[in-house]
């Protein structure tokens, strides 16, 4: 790895702690110190106007239903989630936000509208959509290294499986 792929790996990896440290200082001293950076992107998943079900909640976030109901229930005792059943399959569970998890999702939102205004404004617009290509295929690459990585653990599960079931016989 040359000198400027070094820099830029370790900027990379900066930006990303400095972005989840910046969120977790925010919500610790300000409106709401009761919420985690995972319980708070929950909410944003959720988005202040939608009431999506359990199941298309979980695939956006990429967990099982069952992780994101321990969630939900942590987010509906706090008071910024409700669980509703479907009134057309009442099998259904839907989520949406309270007034407090709609006030908890837009200042989240302002924060990361505020990061990129900060990021962005200083450039032309070409600059802009050479940025945003660049984030893009960054973003697009970890999405493929963790599928791969999703689908290696699939693989030796259903694998360690097979072999305890033989064993078993």
């Amino acid at each position: 790895m040359n000198t400027a792929e070094q820099d830029f790996a370790l900027n990379l990896l900066h930006i990303f702690d400095s972005v989840l440290l910046t969120e977790e200082k925010a919500l610790s001293k300000g409106y709401f110190p009761d919420l985690s950076i995972a319980e708070l992107h929950t909410i944003e998943s959720i988005g202040p106007y939608d009431s999506p079900a359990m199941s298309e909640t979980a695939t956006r976030l990429g967990i099982t239903t069952g992780t994101l109901t321990v969630a939900i229930d942590r987010l509906v005792r706090k008071g910024y989630v409700e669980r509703n059943r479907d009134t057309k399959d009442r099998r259904v569970v839907r989520i949406c936000l309270t007034r407090k998890g709609k006030l908890a999702y837009r200042i989240h939102s302002k924060f990361h509208t505020l990061l990129v205004k900060r990021i962005m404004d200083p450039l032309r617009p070409d600059q802009q959509l050479m940025l945003a290509d660049m984030v893009k295929n960054i973003d697009s690459m970890l999405e493929e290294q963790y599928r791969k990585y999703s689908e290696e653990e699939h693989k030796r599960f259903v694998l360690d499986d097979s072999r305890r079931s033989r064993e078993n016989v």
